[in-house]
């Protein structure tokens, strides 16, 4: 949890809103503190996806506003979104690899654009391997792997920099329970580190702990911010329940 009051992401009155009228979210806001772990659950089409895509950048809001480590991305340079972005991690939900590079060439990308050095590149990949279980998949292409491994890689590469913050999406979706003890292990090992995450997921084995911090999503609208995720409705209908990818 963080050490002191600082803002990570703060997201105020946010909407998204896709042609012709699709709500995928409607007037949201939530402040995450550096340092914390926070779960986004609810069903599909719940706003969760929109949400991350937002957090990053990669879409803009139809209304409200998102700040990320003090920085309103509405108001940022493009030179210093691409920045920012260095200090972000992301693990897609259809992991966006590099199918004709290696493993370590797709871990490496994320070093690289922050112009880390060799040594530093080489044994960080070996270590976050080490710790996935894909010791002997350094060499080979990702093309290659089964989904679970290709998962990993992904998630490799999106901590691989040691970011500030990491957003991911559904990051045990194509694991089995001991494979998902491990990506949660590295996880967990980053948050001590300092770094903030926000994992959108399903997984209720992966944040059904007494101390998990849940916000919950429903039709695009925040129906619960804290830890007590029991007692959370079950639905909230506002029609966009098919608008998205989780």
């Amino acid at each position: 949890m963080a050490t002191d009051s600082k803002v990570m992401v703060d997201i105020t009155r946010l909407s998204k809103t896709y042609t012709p009228n699709i709500n995928a979210l409607v007037d949201i806001s939530l402040q995450v503190e550096q340092g914390e772990m926070v779960f986004l659950t609810g069903m599909s089409g719940a706003g969760k996806t929109t949400l991350l895509r937002l957090i990053c950048g990669i879409e803009h809001p139809s209304k409200g506003f998102v700040e990320v480590d003090g920085n309103d991305l509405s108001k940022i340079s493009r030179s210093r979104l691409q920045s920012l972005r260095r200090h972000i991690g992301v693990a897609y939900q259809n992991f966006k690899l590099l199918p004709d590079r290696t493993v370590a060439q797709n871990i490496a990308i994320s070093m690289e654009v922050a112009y880390r050095s060799r040594m530093f590149i080489r044994k960080q990949t070996k270590d976050l391997l080490a710790q996935l279980n894909l010791e002997d998949k350094y060499n080979i292409k990702t093309c290659k792997l089964s989904r679970g491994e290709q998962q990993r890689v992904a998630i490799a590469r999106a901590v691989a920099n040691k970011p500030d913050l990491i957003l991911a999406d559904e990051p045990t979706g194509n694991l089995d329970a001991e494979t998902t003890s491990l990506v949660m292990d590295l996880f967990h090992r980053c948050n001590l580190e300092g770094t903030t995450l926000l994992i959108a997921t399903h997984d209720k084995s992966i944040y059904e702990q007494p101390d998990s911090k849940v916000v919950r999503l429903g039709g695009g609208q925040i129906l619960e911010d804290g830890h007590d995720y029991d007692d959370a409705p079950a639905t909230m209908d506002h029609g966009a329940a098919d608008r998205e990818e989780s």
